[in-house]
């Protein structure tokens, strides 16, 4: 299955059961697209659209258990690694060049010492994924039961699209079906199907064809970029600026309403358009985990996020930025986040040392946040003399929910509709301008939409290496088993099998709900969740754990196992829910577990990469809802 969706005119597409081709993009939430079968015309939702190839797999049942095939990226060799990234950088001034040429392609091969049909392949392979990974060597980017079209195909192909975008004369696309399937019979080839040749014309872009059409001075007035203020921040999601802000406002507990304490923002905005792209807020300080989070809401489509938060306005932000822009705080560096953005084709900018301005735009838009906060029950203001007398914790109502869906009202309903005064418009207006474009500049059209959500989400999240024991496998002292890891217990590595050194395998964990853990199985290179070994443990997040942990040391417990944690986590819940009068620590503490418990049960996905196939779990695990969003936090 495609692991992206292109929302484009002459892209095939499947919306409820059905297939049709993109005709025309009406605004960033519908198109208008011709049933494949019918020919009759209709508009559809964005919301509804995913790729072409998931009707085709649920017609022959290639995906009955719900299972797709990827790539574990922490799992692979450092050389082969490098190996995909040459690869990718060799290709990518090819991708982003719209008039390239056959000349082009055949200097960059010699460059790279590659056969020029090679650098095509790779292209295809490339656009056809999104994923960096799909160019790792010995995988040749084909997944079982895939062919690949021969080279001489692929070159009547490409031929016949340019002999016909050389003319003036506007063809349809079955013309130039009908000519290469003319062609390949005359050659005695095999003859493409006309969805292959269609995915070919699509490659070919709107410059590409006025360049051919009309001449390159015509091109260029159309196509070349306004420069910005920050450079190459000219079209949307170009650079995409994260940061992380300690909110000025008190917090209270969901049940008892007392005084919690403050909570932290991580944010990405897009630098064109200003618009908001995704955001994570916790009572947990930053790291890894909060800054993946934000990445991944800020990709992702966010249809049913609103949804769960009760808010109609369209947020019709996602896709893949070009680059992300952070400073050099030491959760932006790290190696999961680093091959995560490799993966997808990101790059990381940061911000050089002792140079603030560089981070210029999101520091004023959390200026700006921090000045609609101020105005709200409960702030602390941004400076004492501005805080009088006002009693901060006197006042405090919002809880951490209500929060979160204040700031995505305030970032959907607000600050993205009002006119922005080094815009000139509404960074609504604006993004879609560079979507969509204007009388007088083209957009850049809708970018891709990932669909695998649930793989783009583990990508993003914390891992860890274990080996495979006849238990299972621990983490922070607890234990995780399910039959899936069977056939790997004690297994021997085999890059070292004279050593006998027993295997590590990769396991990834979403910190707000720890009941389960993600192994990535090698062998079928797919994931599965595996739950606690004792399934009578409750859920807890990993900052719950931690603390348990660290209260089991206090007492000066010699040696702390899995039941005594658990013990003393129910004991302190316990305790918490007792109390007759709560200390703001303590309640800081519940909230938080409330909050990660209601917003991070199981990833289960019966369309992604996630295999869920547990049964039998016990009926007093009801309460922990199944997972769609990983960075749903209500």
């Amino acid at each position: 299955m495609s692991v992206i969706i292109e929302i484009k005119p002459g892209a095939s597409i499947s919306c409820k059961g059905r297939r049709f081709c993109i005709t025309k993009i009406l605004d960033l939430e519908t198109v208008l697209a011709t049933d494949e079968v019918t020919g009759v015309p209709e508009m559809l939702f964005v919301k509804d659209l995913v790729s072409a190839d998931a009707l085709q797999n649920e017609a022959d049942g290639s995906e009955d258990d719900g299972v797709c095939e990827g790539t574990e990226l922490t799992s692979v060799d450092k050389n082969d690694w490098e190996e995909a990234n040459r690869r990718y950088l060799l290709i990518l001034p090819l991708i982003e060049c719209s008039r390239r040429t056959r000349r082009m392609v055949e200097k960059q091969a010699k460059t790279g010492g590659v056969h020029v049909m090679t650098l095509y392949r790779w292209m295809n392979i490339f656009l056809s994924t999104g994923q960096v990974s799909a160019l790792l060597p010995n995988k040749r980017g084909v997944k079982k039961g895939q062919s690949r079209l021969p080279v001489e195909v692929v070159v009547i192909v490409r031929t016949t699209i340019e002999d016909f975008y050389k003319k003036s004369q506007k063809h349809k696309a079955t013309t130039i079906c009908e000519e290469v399937e003319k062609r390949c019979r005359n050659a005695g080839l095999l003859v493409p199907h006309p969805n292959t040749v269609r995915k070919f014309i699509a490659e070919i872009t709107e410059e590409l064809k006025i360049s051919r059409r009309t001449g390159r001075r015509a091109m260029k007035q159309a196509f070349d970029p306004v420069r910005g203020r920050f450079p190459g921040a000219d079209f949307p999601l170009a650079y995409v600026q994260i940061d992380h802000t300690l909110l000025d406002i008190i917090l209270v507990d969901e049940e008892t309403r007392r005084v919690i304490g403050r909570a932290w923002l991580t944010i990405a905005i897009d630098v064109f358009s200003r618009m908001v792209c995704g955001f994570y807020v916790s009572l947990d300080p930053p790291g890894a985990h909060s800054a993946g989070l934000a990445i991944a809401h800020a990709i992702l489509p966010k249809e049913k996020w609103l949804e769960q938060h009760g808010i109609e306005t369209s947020w019709s932000v996602w896709g893949l930025p070009r680059t992300i822009h952070a400073d050099n705080a030491r959760e932006f560096r790290g190696k999961m986040l680093k091959r995560a953005c490799q993966e997808y084709g990101i790059d990381t900018n940061f911000r050089p040392v002792a140079t603030p301005h560089y981070g210029g735009h999101i520091e004023r838009f959390l200026g700006t946040v921090a000045t609609e906060i101020h105005a709200l029950p409960g702030t602390t203001f941004s400076k004492p003399s501005d805080k009088g007398d006002y009693d901060s914790e006197a006042h405090a109502m919002f809880t951490l929910k209500e929060l979160e869906t204040w700031l995505a009202t305030f970032f959907v309903e607000v600050y993205h509709q009002r006119g922005h005064s080094a815009l000139g418009m509404s960074p609504a207006q604006k993004f879609m301008e560079g979507i969509l474009g204007t009388k007088d500049r083209p957009g850049t059209g809708f970018p891709k939409r990932i669909a695998d959500e649930t793989k783009l989400r583990l990508d993003f999240m914390p891992y860890f290496e274990r080996t495979v024991q006849r238990y299972g496998v621990q983490i922070d002292k607890v234990e995780y088993y399910h039959d899936v890891l069977r056939p790997f217990i004690n297994a021997i590595d085999p890059a070292d099998p004279k050593r006998k050194a027993k295997r590590k395998f990769i396991f990834r964990r979403d910190p707000r709900n720890v009941s389960r853990i993600y192994f990535y199985d090698p062998d079928r290179k797919r994931y599965s969740p595996i739950p606690y070994r004792n399934l009578a443990h409750p859920a807890a997040s990993i900052w719950e754990l931690r603390a348990a942990i660290r209260q089991l040391e206090t007492e000066g417990r010699k040696s702390i196992d899995e039941n005594g944690i658990f013990a003393a986590i129910r004991k302190m819940r316990l305790q918490q829910e007792n109390a007759a009068k709560e200390t703001k620590h303590t309640r800081r503490s519940k909230e938080r577990r409330r909050f990660h418990s209601t917003g991070a049960a199981p990833l289960i996905s019966t369309e992604s990469s996630v295999d869920s196939h547990h049964e039998g779990e016990p009926s007093s695990r009801a309460d922990i809802k199944p997972f769609e969003e990983i960075e749903k936090v209500s």
